[in-house]
């Protein structure tokens, strides 16, 4: 049973890793990003909230975030396994997915952070050529995230797995992989 949570800064590869992770390991890839899309497109209460939130430009709540992760972890398909990209995003939403999990008995097995030097994510956000992509803007979320995350990385300390984010795809998943497996 793999239950896994991937971190890594904007630009690290989260997204690519976490499909091509989930594929390898027959787990799904439960994406933040995914479940906002997929609430707002169903037109559910929840999604309307948070429609509301990113037609404002601000964060989503932790309160709903986390009611999205836990109506998820709670479908069938995850039994076995998953994998959490972009959640948690600090140590209050860590505390709930621990929580949750306990309710079933459950606990992660591995969080994996995809390491990248800030110049080379800055690099690949600014190649992608999106409009609200300037270097100042790059910057400042590499800051956020570190600020975010530095404490989430001592709160999983002893489940972490630190992978360097660097190369083709298949290495980098081959890396990951490799290291879960050192880890049992």
């Amino acid at each position: 049973m793999t239950r896994l949570v991937l971190v890594g800064p904007p630009g690290a590869g989260k997204g690519t890793q976490a499909t091509a992770l989930s594929e390898k390991l027959s787990i799904p890839h439960i994406s933040t990003g995914d479940l906002f899309r997929a609430h707002i497109g169903d037109g559910t209460e929840l999604g309307r909230r948070v429609k509301q939130y990113l037609d404002d430009g601000d964060l989503v709540p932790d309160e709903i975030t986390n009611q999205l992760v836990e109506e998820r972890l709670a479908e069938p398909d995850t039994d076995g396994g998953f994998l959490l990209d972009g959640f948690p995003r600090n140590v209050g939403q860590a505390d709930v997915l621990s929580k949750v999990l306990a309710e079933s008995d459950k606990k992660l097995d591995a969080v994996v952070q995809l390491q990248v030097d800030e110049d080379v994510v800055v690099q690949r956000l600014l190649a992608r050529g999106r409009a609200d992509d300037n270097e100042d803007v790059i910057r400042n979320r590499q800051r956020v995230y570190r600020a975010e995350t530095a404490p989430l990385l001592d709160y999983y300390r002893d489940i972490l797995v630190t992978v360097d984010g660097v190369g083709d795809v298949e290495e980098i998943t081959n890396r990951v992989l490799s290291a879960l497996r050192d880890r049992t």
